[in-house]
């Protein structure tokens, strides 16, 4: 089965993200914790949240993605940017726990002139602060576009930060089409080299999910502009191997093109006429 979704807002709670979705004709969905830009989460309603659960098993969905907000820096220089990361993590994990087995997507965050060792000490030391050995949530490192000081735009620079958290069963990968096409990975022409490439270097066991985003920017840019599906620099023929490939085609696929609700509906249905 297909598995793909969009990002949906959290406004109006988990129900209203899974009736919206089904309207559109997805079968899981990413939200923001909070505020993309940061700033707290609005309270949890469990009851929502119970409606939600019931929901989504007589609707079949697969796991839902929670996108950490965008001001999470995990190797800021600024102690209290680390001490504000951490406690976000902590407490969209605890939240989370609230619908069992969902996957939880950060960006490895920015080491600011640091340099990419301290950046990735600092990443470690909150992942192992923050993860627990019994939560049921999956924490998803991003592939990166490798703007500016950007950390986990290479596949070794993830790999490090895997192997030095202690955890390591309750973390995973999120790779981003955009952001690996941008940091010079060839997956339009060369799609089983890199999955190859990863493999070696991380493990495809790790691979959990995808951010399926065609690119404004050509190979290698090292932007992060997002494109709708089929009209940037990867194009349709190189999403429709994306989508079928052995490796990936049973993972869950998450939209994050600029697009409106309706517009993700459209991709949605376009990418389900390719899925073989």
């Amino acid at each position: 089965m297909f598995k793909i979704g969009c990002h949906l807002s959290s406004s109006k709670g988990y129900l209203a993200m899974g009736k919206q979705a089904v309207e559109i004709g997805a079968n899981t969905f990413q939200f923001f914790t909070r505020n993309p830009r940061g700033g707290d989460a609005k309270p949890l309603d469990e009851k929502d949240i119970a409606n939600y659960l019931d929901f989504s098993k007589e609707n079949g969905f697969h796991p839902i993605l929670a996108h950490a907000p965008y001001t999470l820096n995990a190797c800021s220089p600024k102690g209290n940017l680390r001490a504000f990361a951490k406690a976000t993590m902590a407490d969209d994990l605890r939240r989370l726990e609230y619908i069992p087995g969902s996957y939880y997507n950060f960006h490895p965050g920015s080491h600011v002139g640091q340099g990419v060792e301290t950046g990735i000490k600092y990443i470690v030391e909150m992942l192992n602060e923050v993860i627990k050995p019994e939560q049921s949530t999956t924490v998803l490192l991003e592939t990166m576009g490798g703007k500016g000081s950007e950390i986990g735009s290479s596949f070794e620079e993830l790999r490090i930060i895997i192997e030095m958290v202690e955890h390591q069963d309750r973390l995973g990968v999120c790779l981003d089409t955009c952001h690996v096409f941008d940091a010079g990975y060839d997956i339009v022409n060369d799609l089983d080299g890199v999955l190859a490439e990863f493999d070696k270097i991380i493990g495809i066991d790790r691979l959990k999910a995808i951010h399926i985003n065609d690119s404004k920017n050509p190979l290698g840019s090292r932007k992060d502009r997002h494109a709708k599906i089929g009209e940037g620099q990867i194009g349709m023929e190189a999403f429709v191997r994306i989508i079928n490939h052995s490796l990936l085609r049973e993972l869950p696929f998450y939209l994050e093109t600029p697009n409106d609700v309706e517009g993700y509906g459209r991709e949605i249905a376009l990418l389900k006429e390719e899925y073989l």
